[in-house]
């Protein structure tokens, strides 16, 4: 005996959508976090470029909001395995923030409020690849997303792009940062499944 309608099939899957391996796809935004969220007033907030010898420069609130923006559209990647995709940001690309900076350094290490830290080639801040994102879904970013702005680098996994973010300091070697000194692989390419040191 026949229990189904006639054409009926069942759930279709979503076999059209192409993700990184092991991930699955989510219509919500997961918070995950490595401590408590910090909330922090935006006329105290600072947004810092450092480098390697020292020299720094700092960004006020204001004068992020006086730097020209760009709405972005990205996948994201969460090492925990959900993905989700066409997010819409607005924000100010890295590469602005070290446009006057003199450095030989091949490295980057994003420092949040809470003392956050994760580390990123200079190479992958450049060219189009990061921001420093201020808005999400066309509202301003949340602290529990990383609000008021956090580093957005969404061809990385997504701890790289740390919330709260704070400063970007220039590294002349590679140091690990929060996640990746607890095992976390040093890079985080999520089509190469990099989730921990080894992969």
């Amino acid at each position: 005996m026949n229990v189904f309608s006639p054409g009926f099939s069942g759930r279709r899957r979503q076999t059209d959508v192409d993700l990184p391996p092991g991930q699955y796809l989510t219509r919500d935004f997961p918070v995950l976090s490595a401590g408590p969220t910090p909330r922090i007033d935006l006329d105290t907030w600072q947004f810092s470029v450092v480098t390697e010898v020292g020299k720094r420069r700092d960004w006020s609130w204001s004068e992020l909001m006086d730097l020209p923006a760009e709405d972005i559209t990205k996948d994201i990647h969460c090492v925990t395995k959900w993905s989700k995709l066409g997010t819409q940001w607005r924000g100010v690309a890295v590469e602005t923030f070290l446009e006057d900076a003199e450095s030989a350094a091949d490295y980057v290490m994003a420092h949040s409020y809470g003392g956050y830290t994760t580390n990123l080639p200079l190479e992958d801040l450049l060219d189009g690849q990061a921001w420093i994102a201020y808005e999400f879904d066309g509202e301003p970013l949340t602290p529990e997303h990383g609000g008021p702005a956090r580093l957005l680098i969404p061809h990385l996994y997504f701890w790289k792009s740390a919330k709260w973010v704070r400063a970007l300091q220039f590294m002349s070697e590679n140091d690990p940062g929060f996640w990746e000194s607890a095992g976390y692989h040093d890079y985080g390419d999520p089509w190469r499944e990099q989730r921990y040191q080894g992969d």
